[in-house]
């Protein structure tokens, strides 16, 4: 999901509240609320419970944002895209780091048999 979608410039802060979130992905506030309730996104809560965003969670709505603007991908369609995206995440250092320990490669074929059972395989 990375190719030639551009990278996230712009804010310095640690986490951005939801209408500068907002207003720097060039979306709705309640575009981010209905990510949230569709489990896309967990943004941090403030003690007084306002939503702050971090530069990881930008990231990620970005990405969303070109799966449903520019892709053409639903949001249900979005929501497993994102899950197998996150199970490579998980592989990619257990294949990279060079340990076939036992450990590693039970790991390695539980999150293959997860990415599976996902994709209906």
């Amino acid at each position: 999901m990375s190719g030639d979608r551009p990278r996230l410039e712009g804010p310095q802060d640690e986490f951005l509240l939801i209408s500068v979130a907002a207003r720097h992905l060039g979306m709705h506030p309640q575009t981010l609320r209905k990510y949230e309730r569709l489990g896309l996104v967990r943004p941090t809560r403030t003690l007084g419970s306002m939503r702050v965003y971090s530069r990881d969670e930008l990231e990620r709505l970005r990405v969303i944002k070109h799966l449903v603007d520019e892709a053409g991908i639903n949001l249900a369609g979005v929501q497993r895209l994102l899950e197998v995206a996150d199970v490579l995440r998980r592989i990619r250092p257990i294949t990279s780091g060079g340990d076939w320990s036992r450990a590693s490669v039970r790991r390695l074929a539980q999150e293959l048999d997860r990415l599976s059972a996902m994709l209906g395989l």
